[in-house]
């Protein structure tokens, strides 16, 4: 099995990792009621996506 000949500089290491930072979700908000939402999911707090009811959310 290969084995480096060389150990990789922290430099290089760190190149490859540059893409590895987790970026925060994006938001949308709801058209009916202007809660933040996950995009493209049923808004949990009113039950409503693309402008229509598709859960009924209880008031509790």
């Amino acid at each position: 099995m290969p084995v480096p000949k060389r150990r990789h500089s922290s430099t290089r290491r760190d190149k490859r990792r540059a893409h590895d930072a987790i970026s925060d979700p994006a938001v949308s908000y709801c058209s009916n009621c202007q809660e933040p939402k996950l995009p493209h999911r049923i808004c949990p707090n009113c039950g409503y996506y693309k402008g229509r009811e598709v859960i009924k959310v209880s008031e509790s």
